[in-house]
């Protein structure tokens, strides 16, 4: 039975005490913030004044922010750790209803920064030095000049933005609140209601009738509201365009793009290289129906472990592994990652009603926080891994960069994580004791790369069709919806795997659909983490300090200027072809280990 929060030792608990002491001092903190607000309400038509009065109100905002971070994770941490508890519940609610008040009262800031030029700031910086810290944010700034409206529509805007995001909140509930999926049968032949965390359990049976009755109840629920979240989708994908013709951007894609100074060319190559490795990725696939002696391998098959190790990783014995794996990176990088186990930054186990997964979070100059749900096995150790990569590059990052550049923009932000989970996978594999054993990790390496690189690249290519389509004018209605999805299973898959026809309701239940253009980003940030351990297993002299000035780097350069510090262009294909040739090498691998089982 699932323990309750006061059941687990404080031990394997954080310490929200780092952040703020109380609840007395959170609500003292609240009310800072509303004067704060009060303050940089009275910068408005007056940022530019002069040198010294840009100078204060760019402190202040920071203060504010800084200040802010610290509140909303307060309530937003306290709120994960029991989402029943009712004072956690309120906290959390308050503080959201805050940053709603203070999106629409500072709405002015972005026109009223832009309301000059760059030269004109460069030359408020020769006349107040300190301005300099501030010349990359607002360089980044004016890049949105010519896309920002006046102050009055800027305002309109963020009042609409709560408005705007209807079809995310309404999937949430959807895909959270009432779901209700069928019972099917477990292993033992009982009967079990099927819920969207033992499916991930139940998807990865060995026993083919669960996994294909987990398969078939999930995807039934999706159908029978396909009409709702097809129409849903496509409110999503209508409010995209408005914004980004609002804008006048070309298209949503290319309004996301522009943030990280890319354009389409960084979304086109990666897909245009998967296409090309796809036929690696169908050998792959025809190795792994060999090893679990199938006569067609279904799209339900997938998830299967080719080899069926049942060994356990206590904790502390998992912990010892991560010192093990991470040798690599340096006694500098190991001596802070263990800070995170003395200095409590990680809430290990689960208990009732916790949030569910792993995720890192942290404010600004206050240890980071990470939440896993740790069950003694191999997965709990890789997610521990991912989310500490997460915590050293944000620990690397707020103790070298002033507020401004502390945050790295998520395209890099996967990177740091799948460093860490790549080489704990290595590591597992070349210290595999038996066969078996190195089966068993080689396909964990491979896994990873078909779920994060074919994978999300197939979902990449759904939402630039999908969007396409749209601005084509062509109908998005639930069979446009279907019928794009599966046929780019087909594709991806090819002739090697039965395309279940269920499979093209999948798109109906992923939820970073609604935040659009973001899952490339797991791609392409996997992509450069299997460059970048390869190099460092390789004893490449450089790339472990280069390693770590990226990690140090926030936001303080593009992003494309930051992974140059690892030797990776972002609009060069070199290090997408790379990973895609170690994925070749390890298919190969495979083939050669299991040729006698």
């Amino acid at each position: 039975m699932e323990k309750l929060r006061n059941e687990i030792s404080d031990e394997y608990k954080w310490d929200l005490k780092k952040l703020i002491k109380d609840k007395d001092e959170w609500e003292s903190s609240l009310k800072k913030l509303d004067s704060l607000a009060d303050k940089i309400k009275s910068f408005e038509n007056h940022i530019y004044d002069d040198e010294n009065k840009l100078y204060e109100f760019l402190e202040f905002n920071d203060e504010f922010n800084i200040l802010l971070e610290k509140v909303y994770l307060y309530a937003h941490l306290f709120f994960s750790e029991d989402m029943s508890n009712n004072e956690a519940i309120k906290l959390n609610m308050l503080v959201e209803s805050k940053m709603e008040k203070y999106n629409t009262m500072l709405s002015f800031i972005a026109t009223e920064l832009m309301s000059k030029s760059y030269d004109e700031f460069l030359s408020l910086t020769k006349k107040n030095k300190k301005l300099d810290k501030y010349k990359f944010y607002m360089e980044k700034t004016f890049r949105y000049q010519k896309f920002t409206l006046s102050k009055e529509e800027e305002k309109i805007i963020a009042e609409a933005s709560n408005t705007l995001s209807t079809p995310e909140d309404v999937f949430d509930n959807i895909d959270n609140v009432d779901v209700k999926f069928d019972e099917i049968l477990d292993e033992s032949g009982n009967k079990v209601t099927l819920t969207n965390a033992n499916y991930s359990l139940f998807i990865r049976s060995y026993d083919r009738n669960v996994r294909k009755n987990a398969f078939d109840a999930l995807y039934k629920y999706y159908k029978g509201l396909i009409n709702t979240i097809a129409a849903n989708y496509k409110g999503l994908i209508k409010n995209e365009f408005f914004i980004s013709k609002i804008r006048t951007f070309d298209s949503p894609l290319d309004y996301s793009l522009y943030s990280d100074n890319f354009d389409r060319k960084i979304y086109d190559n990666l897909i245009n290289v998967v296409h090309k490795n796809l036929d690696v990725f169908y050998k792959y696939v025809d190795i792994k129906k060999r090893l679990l002696n199938l006569d067609e391998m279904h799209l339900y098959d997938m998830y299967v472990n080719v080899s069926n190790i049942s060994k356990t990783f206590p904790f502390e014995d998992g912990k010892s592994l991560l010192f093990d794996a991470l040798k690599p990176l340096g006694e500098e990088y190991l001596n802070n990652l263990k800070k995170a186990f003395s200095d409590k930054w990680i809430d290990i186990y689960p208990n009732r009603s916790k949030k569910s997964g792993a995720y890192e979070i942290n404010a600004y100059r206050v240890d980071p926080y990470v939440s896993v749900n740790y069950v003694d096995n191999f997965d709990s150790v890789s997610t521990l891994a991912h989310e500490l990569g997460h915590a050293m590059h944000s620990y690397y990052s707020d103790s070298n960069q002033e507020y401004v550049y502390c945050h790295y923009p998520i395209y890099l932000a996967e990177i740091a994580s799948t460093v860490n989970e790549m080489l704990l996978k290595e590591y597992m594999y070349k210290n595999a004791k038996t066969n078996e054993e190195k089966i068993s990790y080689l396909t964990s390496i491979l896994e990873i790369i078909r779920t994060t690189i074919f994978r999300q690249t197939m979902f990449a290519e759904f939402e630039s069709v999908i969007f396409d389509k749209y601005q084509k004018q062509i109908p998005i209605t639930k069979d446009e919806l279907c019928n794009t999805y599966y046929e780019l299973n087909k594709l991806y898959f090819g002739d090697k795997v039965v395309c279940d026809s269920d499979i093209q309701y999948e798109w109906a239940r992923i939820p970073h659909f609604y935040t659009p253009f973001y899952v490339y980003k797991y791609a392409t940030s996997l992509c450069a983490s299997i460059y970048i351990v390869k190099k460092i297993l390789e004893g490449n002299s450089n790339i472990r300090e280069n390693y770590l000035n990226f990690l140090k780097s926030g936001c303080s350069k593009y992003p494309n200027d930051t992974l140059k510090l690892i030797g990776i262009d972002a609009f060069d294909t070199k290090y997408l072809e790379e990973a895609m040739d170690y994925f070749k090498e390890l298919v190969n691998e495979l083939d050669e280990l299991t040729k006698e089982v």
